[in-house]
């Protein structure tokens, strides 16, 4: 009798152990399905360089400075794709206005410069390959100009997007030299 109980709870512990490792492996395997966003600005990154600036029209209507850190302007200097990990690509997005002061100089209309920030006037591109394996190695992020970060929702749009330039490691802007 003693023996049969044993045996019983023996089975009726091993199912539970397995129970557990299956649902926590289901568990961590939908948290690496899903697509993970950067909640934090990357300190510093007004120190880094510059990659390129771009003028944006359509929806976004913006200007906007791309930037890197020593790691990310490293890999564009060299060529060098996929990006390391650690990478960290930047843009800072303003409107743009007339700037009234440099057209009297110029004669002419013609000079525009940085107006207020844009509704998301921070993105950060984070190259982390294990940790954002869902989103092809890059974690993404959006900021306003108070640093609230982006709803996720939102933030769904990014990789669907990146995933059009494969071929250069989901990057848009190359770099200018």
């Amino acid at each position: 009798m003693k023996r049969t109980t044993f045996l019983l709870i023996l089975v009726a512990a091993l199912a539970g152990v397995a129970v557990f490792i299956t649902t926590a492996s289901q568990d961590a395997n939908a948290q690496a399905a899903a697509p993970i966003f950067v909640k934090t600005i990357p300190v510093g990154y007004r120190d880094w360089k510059v990659v390129s600036v771009a003028h944006e029209a359509g929806e976004l209507n913006d200007i906007r400075a791309v930037l890197g850190n020593d790691i990310a302007i490293k890999a564009y200097r060299e060529g060098k794709l996929p990006f390391p990990e650690g990478a960290i690509v930047g843009r800072i997005a303003w409107s743009y206005v007339a700037s009234e002061e440099n057209n009297k100089s110029f004669g002419r209309d013609q000079s525009f410069v940085a107006g207020s920030p844009t509704d998301s006037y921070l993105q950060f591109m984070v190259k982390d390959s294990k940790k954002y394996a869902a989103t092809g190695g890059w974690g993404y992020s959006s900021f306003d100009k108070d640093g609230k970060p982006t709803n996720e929702a939102a933030m769904k749009t990014c990789f669907p997007c990146h995933q059009k330039v494969t071929d250069r490691d989901f990057i848009f802007t190359r770099y200018a030299p």
